[in-house]
């Protein structure tokens, strides 16, 4: 993170905050960088390991898959000025195999949260008169079709439209709304998943850097969008995908 990207007073919400990942990582990062941040995962322990690694960060325990109850919870912790839609879930299965416990999750969790936590963000914002900036993290499988991928992809590819119909709404309260899509990230999990030399070769010879992206990757990209540095970038997909999609 560049030292003058400053967040200094103003009010954070990362969900999917809580495993060792991207979302834990910007709200570190955006704690660090002045900003009041309220951490929002499932997992109580996460959240508190979470809060010991950096004390000044609010964790908010919730399972957005709940409509009433994250209509409570974000309702109440709010106002926020930044907003990063982090949270998602990935079950990768054969289409022939889909099933429906898999594509209501998926669909819960990539679409139907993060449309339902930025409306409650977005109206507290413009009851306040404050300008803000929403960061929805989608994926390059929004873009492309990866085998297994069916209901990823699907989600992150509505995520993406999603987004854009936010910004055009959101735009005239002077809300700005973008995604990063990512490759493959180097996170603990990414790491675990992307281990076998065969299967991440057939990847990363389809990305130009040849390489596979790191959580501060991610994560400087989500920041420059939060930040007044992108103040006329809106609706925009910012590919963090090392060329993937041109390749």
């Amino acid at each position: 993170m560049e030292a003058h990207l400053s967040f200094r007073g103003r009010r954070a919400l990362v969900t999917g905050a809580g495993k060792g990942g991207i979302g834990r990582a910007v709200a570190v990062a955006l704690s660090e960088a002045g900003a009041r941040v309220t951490a929002l995962s499932r997992t109580a322990a996460d959240l508190e390991s979470l809060a010991r690694e950096c004390p000044g960060i609010e964790p908010l325990c919730l399972d957005l898959a709940d409509w009433d109850a994250t209509e409570a919870a974000v309702g109440a912790a709010g106002p926020f000025e930044l907003l990063v839609n982090n949270a998602a879930v990935a079950v990768l299965q054969p289409f022939l195999e889909v099933t429906r416990e898999a594509l209501e999750r998926s669909l819960d969790v990539n679409l139907r949260a993060v449309l339902h936590v930025s409306q409650i963000v977005a109206r507290q914002m413009i009851a306040q008169g404050m300008p803000g900036a929403i960061v929805n993290v989608s994926s390059q499988a929004s873009q492309r079709a990866l085998r297994d991928h069916a209901v990823y992809c699907s989600t992150k590819s509505a995520l993406d439209m999603l987004s854009k119909v936010m910004a055009m709404e959101l735009g005239p309260h002077k809300i700005r709304v973008n995604t990063v899509n990512p490759t493959v990230v180097m996170t603990d999990m990414g790491r675990i998943n992307w281990s076998d030399p065969q299967k991440s070769a057939a990847m990363i010879n389809r990305i130009p850097l040849g390489k596979f992206a790191e959580v501060d990757d991610v994560v400087n990209s989500i920041l420059f969008l939060l930040s007044d540095k992108s103040a006329m970038t809106t609706g925009s997909s910012l590919m963090v995908d090392g060329g993937f999609l041109v390749s």
